[in-house]
């Protein structure tokens, strides 16, 4: 059986904002589930440096539109 805790965090509105709309979530809890979600599944995410990763991979996105 999975063991579930409650965690909290502190954000900035706007942030809160931004997460909401790129996950697609209109809840808090869910936006903030779903970003977990896909950092602890996403390949790049244990890449160093992650900054520098996560600009590459924007810039190739970018290329493709």
């Amino acid at each position: 059986m999975t063991k579930i805790v409650h965690a909290q965090t502190v954000l900035p509105e706007n942030v809160l904002e931004e997460l909401k709309k790129k996950t697609g979530e209109s809840a808090t809890k869910d936006a903030i589930a779903k970003a977990i979600e896909h950092y602890l599944i996403c390949p790049y995410t244990h890449e160093e440096p992650l900054e520098r990763r996560i600009e590459e991979v924007i810039k190739k996105k970018k290329q493709k539109e």
